[in-house]
């Protein structure tokens, strides 16, 4: 059975970076293959992997099939669909890559998204661990383009403002049809020191907090060179901290 792990998080809380981590560890442990999918218009999941892309997203992909004159003869809409969703994978050696992309435009999209619904569907059954990098308006999820979700990580940075965000996800998921079986809150670039004075913030939220990452010299740097977060060395704060998260949690 694949396992679903979704990533929500208010923006620059460190959503994408923790998603490649996670990732990493994924793969360090020999839970592999894994399906990566790039639910955030504002896609970079792909520059933290260290992945290239070079095809459509899912959105201008789907967006084009709108044209009836763009579907070759012979082909029905959903044939296509099918066809360009394969086009729009991109493969690595351990965990592959798609990336949604951004809002469809006007219209309706009831019919590509049923096909990607089931597509996804069919595509999950090949991996043993789905990892999906979300918006804060879990936009993916609520169209239920994909299942039900094993566990869900909502990341925050130490403001209260983050924190708050962080709760109104919680609250968001609650009026989803789609499952959470396991809901945890990540506090990134965050000292105990922080945890203690947000412990009321954090309690209002009704997530449980999983555990803290350190603000990390590393990801600065890593950042600023523009080198894959994927990448980077064992000794690194969040490197640690992440993985001692997750072998507690046994993901």
């Amino acid at each position: 059975m694949t396992v679903q792990i979704a990533v929500a998080g208010k923006g620059g809380t460190g959503k994408t970076s923790f998603c490649a981590l996670l990732i990493r560890y994924l793969i360090e442990r020999g839970k592999t293959p894994i399906l990566a999918v790039d639910a955030d218009a504002n896609a970079n999941l792909n520059e933290a992997l260290g992945f290239s892309i070079e095809n459509e997203t899912v959105s201008e992909l789907i967006a084009a099939t709108k044209d009836p004159n763009a579907i070759p003869s012979g082909m029905t809409q959903d044939v296509f669909i099918e066809y360009k969703l394969n086009a729009a994978l991109e493969e690595g050696k351990n965990v592959d890559l798609i990336v949604m992309g951004g809002p469809e435009g006007p219209g309706c999209f009831c019919f590509p998204n049923n096909i990607l619904r089931k597509y996804l569907d069919h595509l999950s059954k090949g991996y043993q661990y789905i990892v999906m990098d979300n918006e804060a308006g879990l936009e993916h999820i609520s169209r239920r383009t994909t299942r039900d979700i094993d566990v869900m990580f909502v990341v925050s940075d130490c403001s209260a403002r983050s924190v708050r965000s962080a709760g109104r996800i919680h609250q968001l998921v609650k009026q989803l049809d789609t499952k959470v079986k396991n809901l945890y809150l990540i506090l990134n670039k965050a000292a105990p020191e922080d945890a203690e004075a947000l412990k009321e913030e954090i309690e209002k939220t009704g997530l449980k907090l999983a555990g803290l990452i350190p603000a990390d010299p590393m990801i600065t740097s890593f950042d600023i060179g523009g080198k894959a977060l994927f990448d980077l060395p064992e000794n690194s704060p969040a490197v640690g901290e992440l993985f001692k998260i997750l072998d507690q949690l046994k993901i």
